[in-house]
């Protein structure tokens, strides 16, 4: 159960109140309610709450604060002067390589954004790799190139946050924090990611159940923060000619019972470039939040992912084709 209190009641008598009903609470930071969440087996109002309720909300499962049962409407999210969510129809473009990889690597992939009117950059800095030979990421200096490019060219920047140990960093350097895959449960990251005031886009783990990952968003929003973004990703099946399965069905159910915008990619999925314009097209017409689209401008000499990269002019040929799929499906792509 979901429960809102009156604006009035001070903090100390809210955390004495949560801890006789066994509640986690926050205090909104978009309207200053404070709000109180019981386990999902509580269906009736705790009788000390029944005085000090504005409203309660009675759910089916641990997917509280995410359900549609609580918020009909998707929420809407702002990233700067950019918003998704809510009662616009816009679709946002991300793109940009896997990894920042030099000052010239990344400066191209800005202008690149700036060319075609893409407003949000992403690179990795802190690369979770499966093998400890690979290419880890630049680190800080990485983070500082890219707060270089949105100094220089007005984009908003989003990076991946690997582990607990640099989440700070990734919060005060970025617009957007990313959860990775690998790192989706990893609660240091995700309650530190409460806290923060950015918007947090978590990825689905790939061999996560949609459950799984729409409670992996609970422990964000019921730390407080209330800008959680989903990304699908691909999930690990039985096939093998693919990196990983794009799980479409699974992109409807999340849109018709959550209520947490939906950002796609792609390129993380298939895990070859030939297959990411289709890719990108077919999850635009579903008139989803979002695309995460990986480019580089050579890819063949990228340190990480290099066979799911986009070049350059792959990238601006698919983009204008993406308008065409988002205008048809009455969206703006943005």
């Amino acid at each position: 159960m979901i429960i809102h209190l009156n604006k009035n009641i001070p903090d100390t008598e809210i955390q004495s109140l949560a801890a006789a009903t066994k509640s986690t609470w926050f205090r909104s930071r978009k309207d200053d309610i404070p709000i109180l969440v019981t386990y999902s087996s509580v269906k009736e109002l705790p009788e000390i709450l029944v005085d000090k309720t504005i409203s309660h909300y009675i759910t089916d499962s641990d997917m509280q604060l995410s359900s549609r049962r609580y918020r009909k409407e998707t929420r809407e999210i702002k990233i700067g002067e950019i918003a998704i969510g809510g009662n616009n129809k816009n679709t946002l473009v991300i793109t940009g390589p896997c990894s920042v990889e030099s000052e010239e690597q990344i400066t191209q992939s800005a202008e690149l954004c700036i060319a075609l009117g893409v407003k949000v950059l992403r690179a990795g800095c802190y690369k979770p790799r499966t093998s400890p030979y690979s290419f880890q990421g630049m680190g800080i200096d990485g983070l500082k190139l890219l707060d270089k490019m949105r100094n220089t060219y007005g984009l908003k920047i989003i990076t991946e946050v690997r582990d607990s140990t640099h989440v700070q960093e990734v919060i005060s350097y970025t617009d957007i924090v990313q959860i990775g895959a690998k790192s989706m449960y990893d609660h240091g990251i995700l309650k530190a990611c409460g806290k923060a005031q950015k918007p947090i886009l978590l990825k689905r783990g790939f061999g996560t159940t949609l459950q799984e990952f729409v409670q992996a968003s609970e422990f964000i929003l019921s730390a407080g923060n209330e800008d959680v973004i989903l990304c699908e990703r691909g999930i690990r099946t039985f096939e093998t000619k693919t990196r990983f399965t794009f799980d479409l069905c699974g992109v409807t159910w999340l849109k018709q019972f959550t209520n947490l915008p939906l950002i796609l990619d792609p390129s993380h999925a298939i895990g070859y470039n030939y297959g990411v314009s289709d890719l990108s097209r077919a999850s635009a017409a579903m008139g989803i939040e979002g695309l995460l689209i990986e480019t580089h401008p050579n890819p063949k000499v990228a340190m990480s992912d290099a066979a799911q990269q986009l070049n350059h002019e792959q990238f601006t040929a698919l983009y204008a084709s993406l308008k065409k799929v988002a205008e048809a499906v009455d969206r703006v792509l943005i």
